[in-house]
């Protein structure tokens, strides 16, 4: 990949929509990872203001930090990057206790964390209505198109995104040539949506490299008896996910009514 030419590439086509959108600038949200770090770092280069915002719920400290780092070191390159703290535990810790005890708490964990994921929506959108800005997703092409990791109308709520065509290998790619701190780079992927240490890849059951062999294997009809032992399970484990999540990756299903019963 020719990455400084990706980067020149993603960067013209921000301004671009950007102007033509007549938008004032960028808000995004800050996890202390690799993705919205390099989010932020084109959204920056374009410019227009770019306001980072952190929305802590019951967050690692080690992510907080890492965080932090970032922004201040997007502050020290551009004079256009602003940035927010709003901390959402509070909030967070008052919708759990405006709502009634399941009578069965199997789901009850996931869709406490989809919940983090979507009052951070709530907030960026705040933002991007007081200030004429776009929210820029922060997903990549094996989160948004693959596996489908991500939450619906939580960090899947954008306005654009800018790097969803990017496996992370090639995520990655883009951080080193855009000096993205090393803390942030060597970190383990994580969702950060549960409170505890669990990584991207203790939720899926895979790595992203073996993500991204199974999305290529797939699209280019690679499949073939001689795959390893674990190379079956990870097609497996990426089909499943693929099928669990493919409401996330399509169009929202409209009920069209048939003309004879309009008539």
């Amino acid at each position: 990949m020719q990455t400084e030419k990706v980067i020149e590439y993603i960067v013209d086509w921000l301004k671009d929509y950007a102007e033509k959108a007549k938008m004032d600038g960028f808000v995004i949200g800050i996890s202390g990872g690799i993705d919205s770090a390099v989010t932020s770092a084109l959204c920056a280069k374009t410019g227009f203001t770019t306001l980072c915002v952190e929305m802590p719920i019951h967050q690692a400290a080690n992510q907080v930090s890492r965080g932090r780092e970032h922004i201040q070191f997007l502050k020290n390159q551009f004079p256009n990057v602003q940035n927010e703290e709003v901390d959402l535990t509070s909030v967070f810790e008052q919708f759990k206790r405006e709502f009634p005890t399941p009578h069965d708490n199997t789901n009850l964990e996931l869709s406490l964390a989809n919940t983090r994921a979507r009052l951070r929506m709530t907030t960026l959108y705040h933002f991007a209505g007081l200030y004429k800005y776009l929210v820029a997703g922060t997903g990549n092409k094996v989160e948004d198109f693959g596996v489908g990791f991500f939450t619906k109308y939580g960090d899947g709520g954008v306005d654009l995104s800018p790097i969803a065509d990017l496996m992370k290998s090639e995520v990655y790619s883009l951080a080193r040539v855009l000096n993205i701190p090393k803390s942030i780079i060597d970190a383990a992927p994580t969702d950060g949506l549960f409170g505890d240490s669990r990584t991207d890849e203790d939720q899926i059951g895979a790595s992203y490299d073996e993500l991204e062999w199974a999305m290529q294997v797939i699209e280019k009809g690679e499949e073939s008896n001689k795959m390893t032992e674990r190379q079956k399970e990870v097609l497996k484990i990426y089909k499943s996910r693929h099928r669990a999540n493919l409401h996330k990756m399509v169009a929202i299903p409209v009920c069209t009514i048939p003309n004879n019963l309009r008539q």
